[in-house]
């Protein structure tokens, strides 16, 4: 891919400022944001869980473990004490959900999560709470049913998990740079020091995708940030490794259950 090409899992170049608090004034803090293309977030951690909603654009959570990648209408929850880092591919609205720590129901692991309808318009109604909201009154109801809304959110596979080994850790690297390279595995085996029955065993093991279906993923991921800002489905396909733009489409909807279309269409 072009080196300038602003993509998911692309190191962005404007850092993001994470605001500092001792504690959370009520049980959920809102923080409302808009962002510049490519703004980014060191890794950090806090002592209360993150929603990490952006109702235009795509934002992007990376942790030691992998990439979590939230298009609109799905959000990155982040527990408790996860160092993290987030970005934005093009430019972004972002809504958070600062949740304590404790708070029963939510997950206790970083995923992707769906947005429904409802969830939407209560995140967005939290949002425009002030910060020392009435606890005893509608604005603390509100709260309460937005996180009894968010305990039921679906997950959604928007995650690229990543093995631990360094071997394999050099080739995700290298194929996420360049996501068309086409080597088979047993070439990679040979450029990382692992026979292509090893490779496959390992990266089986501590992503629990096969490579392929890891690569796929990657691809296809690597596609949300491009369609966002509307790029034409014929460029993405070629840029990803695509023979075509059907059989983008069709690896597409069989990964996501929606088509680029349906993914992108406005609420």
């Amino acid at each position: 891919m072009p080196p300038n090409r602003q993509t998911a899992l692309r190191r962005p170049q404007a850092e993001r400022r994470v605001p500092r608090l001792a504690a959370l004034p009520r049980p959920v803090l809102a923080r409302v944001e808009a962002l510049a293309p490519g703004a980014w977030s060191a890794p950090h951690t806090h002592p209360w869980g993150q929603l990490s909603y952006a109702i235009e654009g795509v934002l992007q959570v990376e942790t030691a473990d992998g990439c979590f990648l939230a298009p609109p209408e799905r959000a990155v929850w982040v527990p408790a004490a996860l160092a993290h880092s987030i970005h934005n591919i093009g430019p972004a609205q972002m809504r958070s959900l600062y949740v304590q720590a404790g708070t029963p129901g939510l997950p206790a692991q970083c995923q992707v999560l769906e947005i429904s309808p409802l969830l939407r318009e209560l995140v967005l109604a939290v949002c425009g709470l002030p910060e020392h909201y009435d606890e005893d009154g509608p604005p603390g109801r509100l709260v309460a049913v937005t996180l009894d809304q968010l305990a039921q959110a679906r997950p959604a596979a928007l995650d690229l998990p990543l093995p631990t080994d360094a071997r394999l850790r050099r080739l995700c690297s290298a194929l996420q740079a360049d996501p068309a390279d086409a080597r088979t595995w047993a070439q990679w085996g040979e450029a990382v020091g692992l026979s292509e029955r090893s490779l496959v065993r390992l990266f089986q093991a501590q992503t629990g995708l096969a490579p392929g279906a890891w690569r796929r993923r990657l691809r296809l991921l690597l596609a949300l940030g491009p369609l966002a800002a509307g790029t034409k489905v014929a460029a993405v396909a070629a840029e990803c490794g695509y023979a075509s733009p059907s059989a983008f489409i069709t690896a597409f909807s069989a990964e996501f259950g929606l088509t680029p279309t349906q993914m992108f269409a406005a609420p």
